[in-house]
């Protein structure tokens, strides 16, 4: 196999692979605690996790109270913490927990972080003091031993402080204990700014109503602004009940999302393991310039501590995450009826505000009966309910020519009727023959010049019938189409203002399931029926002629490929800039009995050719409104040469087994 180009290398696909454990406890016994965590740590070992992350004061137990003032406990913890680097010593990994460690004649709340022959200690540095937590009768906060650089643990001295980054693999992982996260600007931010792309909390958070969800947001969202992961272990069964609960969560963030959680309340120690995507948070932090920005205000000196753990081979072994095979689409029922209002609200608003900016109030629609026209027509519906404006101001064509079955044609006739607008038929027949003549084409040669020919009259159409009545012609080509480059230049390219500019056809499928469901609780069978039976129709652009049952011969799919790998494609190459090797990795993983690793190939060769050699079309593109995270628009989110090569990605598709 030929040399991977790439910074991924075609093993570890910039993955680490992250544990929180949450061992049984037993307070004040240091012994059961020690036993417990090594089994713990050894079960997230032996699921290949590096990073290995267990709660809060772990070996003593978090509920003490006044026994951690006893030297006993305190004498046994720190014999425990050596046996317990001794214990991982060999296993190339890094282990953190938690435990109360004696410095300059006080007592501090210690993250204990074992790597190899190594140990380092990072103090807790915000205490909390109010209603059930009062950790400052025992414990001294980081600020008071800032001068000190080293602890001593049974007889050993090793670094000690607030400022370390542990280097793992291109992880760069920054520790905090449990209240740090909750402060207005908390240890783990400053470490991000400064590097860190894995922050590890130790935590003894106990349970109250409403708690656990402010939890799991708080956590998201630290990830989500710190574009980091965040790998959270707390305290669980075992801590005393005299006032508190604890119900153990292990939760593991990646920039913004849950990518696993453990089971709450249970009587069972538990492992959550997931792979992080570093190259992913690599990619994210390098085109946020606000990111950057903060480095300025934030600068930090960080003491680089390197642990080597055991690289994984994620060719051989099952990733601990899961990779959607439509990102476009949430899969959740109700998320994804959320999603689908959201999208229709902003489509409907941007194409309002376009209509009042000029003072028109028609629009020019072409209808084919497929799917994308179909979503703008009932956007457009939605934007003159919500302006007051009569939807007899919306005019409907549909062009039949050489390829229009009856499906299609019925089914646009149908909407326009329904719906009541103003609608009209113009076949484009006559006029394309007459153009062949013109140009010299051959009526029976079914080649580029015959398909074009027909959208870019559909399009002179719409552009004239607009100007004729004063009004705009509403674009309908989406994202998917965009990527590909799968509409004609000057065709059906263009348009006034294109409502489905930035939805994947992966979406357009959805949206327009979401109106046929809404058409159906509205008591309207018609509409309803017409829009499912839409969906059910073969996509196609109808430019060469049907069979002799008036089927559609011309499917697009099997010409250009699956859209939903293209919209796969497109999703994680632009929002997380992976290269081809790990686009082909994930698409495996996603599509696992769906397609061969052959087929996906093969799709994904098409898709980097056409994605870098159509981007001229992309160039030149109508306005419309953005509504996700991934968009094409040359005015601000895609710039791209057009005669920008794709021989590095092209190479790089080609050794992929």
């Amino acid at each position: 196999m030929a040399a991977n180009t790439s910074q991924t290398t075609p093993t570890d696909y910039g993955y680490v692979r992250v544990a929180s454990v949450v061992p049984a406890v037993s307070v004040a016994d240091v012994k059961y605690n020690y036993d417990e965590i090594v089994n713990a740590v050894h079960s997230a070992i032996d699921r290949g996790a590096a990073i290995i992350v267990a709660p809060e004061l772990c070996l003593s137990g978090y509920t003490c109270g006044d026994l951690l003032a006893n030297e006993h406990l305190l004498d046994s913890v720190e014999s425990a913490l050596l046996n317990l680097s001794k214990e991982f010593a060999d296993e190339r990994v890094m282990v953190v927990v938690g435990a109360p460690l004696r410095c300059c004649g006080a007592l501090y709340n210690c993250a204990v972080v074992l790597y190899g022959n190594g140990i380092c200690v990072v103090p807790k540095s915000y205490l909390p003091c109010y209603k059930e937590f009062y950790e400052k009768r025992w414990f001294a906060p980081a600020s008071h031993a800032q001068t000190r650089r080293s602890i001593t643990i049974a007889n050993r001295e090793v670094p000690f402080g607030t400022d370390f980054l542990f280097d793992v693999g291109r992880a760069t992982v920054a520790v905090e204990i449990c209240e740090d996260m909750w402060v207005p600007v908390s240890p783990g931010t400053i470490a991000a700014i400064n590097g860190a792309n894995i922050i590890v909390n130790l935590s003894a958070s106990n349970e109250l109503i409403g708690k656990h969800n402010y939890l799991v947001n708080l956590i998201k969202h630290r990830s989500d602004r710190c574009i980091a992961a965040y790998v959270y272990s707390s305290a669980g069964y075992g801590e005393s009940s005299t006032d508190l609960v604890f119900a153990g969560n292990a939760i593991i963030a990646e920039n913004g999302n849950i990518l696993a959680e453990g089971e709450r309340f249970s009587l069972e120690p538990r492992v959550a393991v997931a792979d992080i995507d570093i190259s992913s948070l690599e990619h994210e932090r390098r085109v946020n310039s606000s990111f950057g920005d903060s480095l300025a205000q934030y600068a930090h000196p960080y003491e680089h501590m390197k642990v080597k753990t055991t690289a994984l081979n994620y060719d051989e072994i099952r990733l601990e995450r899961t990779i959607k095979p439509l990102p476009f689409v949430p899969v959740d029922d109700v998320r994804r009826d959320e999603r689908c209002a959201e999208v229709v609200n902003i489509q409907s608003t941007g194409l309002m505000r376009r209509l009042e900016a000029t003072g028109i109030s028609r629009l020019v629609v072409g209808i084919s009966g497929g799917l994308d026209s179909t979503l703008a027509l009932m956007v457009a519906v939605e934007a003159f309910d919500r302006l007051g404006l009569s939807r007899t101001g919306i005019i409907g064509i549909t062009m039949p020519g050489f390829g229009t079955t009856g499906r299609t044609r019925g089914n646009a006739v149908t909407l326009m009727e329904t719906l009541g607008i103003t609608s009209l038929e113009i076949s484009i027949a006559a006029a394309v023959k007459q153009h062949f003549i013109d140009i010299g084409q051959g009526a029976n040669n079914h080649d580029v010049t015959y398909e074009n020919s027909q959208a870019r009259e559909r399009t002179q159409i719409l552009m004239d019938y607009a100007n004729k009545v004063g009004a705009l012609v509403l674009g309908t080509g989406d994202l998917s189409e965009m990527a590909l480059g799968w509409a004609t230049y000057n065709g059906d390219h263009m348009s006034m203002y294109n409502v489905n500019c930035s939805i994947p056809k992966t979406l357009v499928k959805h949206l327009v399931q979401w109106f046929a469901t809404r058409a159906h609780e509205a008591g309207d069978e018609v509409l309803s029926t017409t829009l499912l039976d839409v969906l059910g129709t073969p996509i196609s652009p109808e430019l060469t002629p049907a069979d002799d049952n008036d089927n559609i011969l011309q499917v697009t799919e099997d010409i250009v490929g699956p859209y939903e790998l293209h919209d796969f494609f497109l999703y994680n190459m632009l929002r997380h800039g992976y290269s081809p090797i790990k686009l082909f990795f994930l698409a495996r993983h996603a599509f696992d009995g769906i397609y061969t690793p052959a087929t996906i190939k093969h799709w994904l060769i098409t898709f980097v050719r056409r994605f870098f050699n159509q981007q001229f079309k992309r160039s030149c593109v109508p306005d419309g409104p953005k509504v996700g995270s991934v968009s094409l628009s040359p005015r601000g989110d895609w710039r791209m040469p057009s005669d920008a090569s794709s021989a590095l990605w092209l190479r790089e598709c080609d050794n992929l087994l």
